[in-house]
């Protein structure tokens, strides 16, 4: 895959410029070698966060978290985003579904309009009356309650399940209320992916190439040479 397309890819992403000349030896940009039809790139860097992005067909797989190098070894350790994400309702013409919930049950359903589901979002369902309930979206973007008898939904609170992030509220309108269906979009596509990896070691050759070997063969990536346009 030509370079300037992985590079839209992983600049969608976020990934960021190469390392500063200042950064210690083994930091820097590297780019997947010798692989037909995939195209690759590893960012480490200097504060010891890397980015990793593959295209391959019609698919990109994206991780980042923190690396170290450890007895000829670089060790990437995948993480989700530090960031808090944003989130929203969906608008009116972004919901596509429009058959009410299930009866007796209120159900919200976060991802990103067009692109997917979001799993691992913990859900407050608030009632007009005040009675907090809980639920945590599964890989379908889905959390559901059982609605207290009586009772009508006011607010959702939406934050990462085990995470620290302050819940973010909203008002539920009346129609989605009526219908006991409420959707709600994600700022950032990132946070749908599963990283590829959680824990993936290099072998740092004697030529400064970084090597992966696996069950599926071997994958060596070069560092960007100095001066080298992207």
């Amino acid at each position: 895959m030509k370079k300037t397309i992985l590079a839209c890819i992983l600049a969608w992403c976020g990934l960021a410029s190469a390392a500063s000349p200042e950064a210690p030896p083994l930091s820097g940009h590297y780019y997947l070698q010798d692989v037909r039809e995939v195209g690759a790139e590893l960012l480490l860097k200097p504060d010891g966060s890397f980015e990793w992005g593959m295209s391959y067909g019609a698919v990109d797989q994206y991780a980042q978290g923190n690396w170290k190098a450890q007895g000829g070894k670089v060790e990437l350790h995948s993480a989700a985003p530090e960031k808090a994400p944003v989130f929203r309702l969906f608008r009116d013409e972004e919901l596509r579904i429009r058959r009410p919930a299930e009866e007796g049950s209120w159900l919200a359903i976060v991802g990103m309009p067009g692109v997917g589901p979001m799993a691992g979002v913990e859900v407050s369902f608030q009632s007009r009356s005040g009675k907090v309930l809980t639920a945590v979206t599964d890989r379908n973007g889905d959390a559901m309650v059982s609605a207290p008898k009586g009772e009508a939904w006011s607010r959702a609170g939406l934050r990462r399940n085990g995470g620290k992030d302050q819940p973010q509220w909203f008002d539920v309108p009346e129609e989605r209320s009526a219908q006991r269906l409420a959707a709600f979009a994600i700022d950032d596509a990132a946070y749908l992916r599963q990283p590829p990896f959680q824990n993936l070691t290099l072998t740092v050759r004697k030529d400064g190439k970084l090597e992966v070997v696996d069950g599926d063969g071997r994958m060596v990536y070069a560092r960007q040479d100095a001066g080298k346009e992207e």
